[in-house]
């Protein structure tokens, strides 16, 4: 069964809204060789109901807000790809095509495409529900780094995502334990393969 991806399939499938929403930086392509489509089958297959949202029109209110706000947690990944290997060459020229984008021209996927999903949730939904980061643009940069498109040392996508979780790796089983413990009210932050931030502790001295 495909995600459902617009309004209308939500009422299609009798809900009210989704209790998970993954958004991304790919078009959605309903296969095992795509992240964020096994995610969304490994939490539709344990009984949440999971819409997707991909390649949302940055200046577009309406794109965002078409399923509306989830009961549980937004997904955001930037997609199969880190979104500045997707966008540009290794000599910093802007790549004309790109293979996960409906019909192969590259005009949907942004630069550093989680850190812009994150802040438009954000500007729309201002007390919401957790922003949960993963795929390999969140992994690869879920700590300071030295980011080659800019010569320069970045913070941890944490920081400029503002979101509440990082989940790295092959992140299946973690991404089930985050939206359980969210459906019964438990702690989040003691799950394997996640990334937070934290206040530093305090010396007493």
């Amino acid at each position: 069964m495909f995600l459902p991806t617009t309004d209308a399939e939500l009422k299609k499938l009798g809900w009210d809204k989704p209790d998970i929403i993954l958004v991304t930086g790919d078009a959605y392509i309903d296969s095992p060789y795509i992240g964020v489509s096994v995610i969304g089958h490994v939490l539709s297959e344990a009984g949440f109901r999971v819409g997707i949202i991909a390649q949302p029109d940055r200046q577009s209110k309406t794109d965002i807000c078409r399923l509306g706000e989830p009961k549980l947690f937004w997904g955001i990944t930037g997609g199969c790809m880190d979104s500045m290997v997707a966008n540009y060459t290794a000599t910093k020229k802007k790549r004309l095509r790109d293979d996960l984008t409906a019909g192969g021209k590259n005009n949907r996927r942004p630069d550093r495409a989680s850190v812009v999903y994150a802040n438009l949730i954000r500007r729309y939904f201002k007390e919401t529900k957790p922003l949960i980061l993963g795929g390999v643009e969140a992994s690869l940069r879920r700590v300071a780094h030295y980011d080659y498109w800019s010569e320069s040392i970045r913070r941890s996508i944490l920081f400029d995502a503002r979101a509440d979780i990082l989940v790295y790796g092959m992140a299946e089983k973690a991404i089930l334990e985050i939206a359980r413990k969210l459906q019964n009210g438990g702690n989040i932050k003691d799950i394997k393969g996640i990334c937070y931030i934290c206040n530093p502790i305090k010396s007493g001295h």
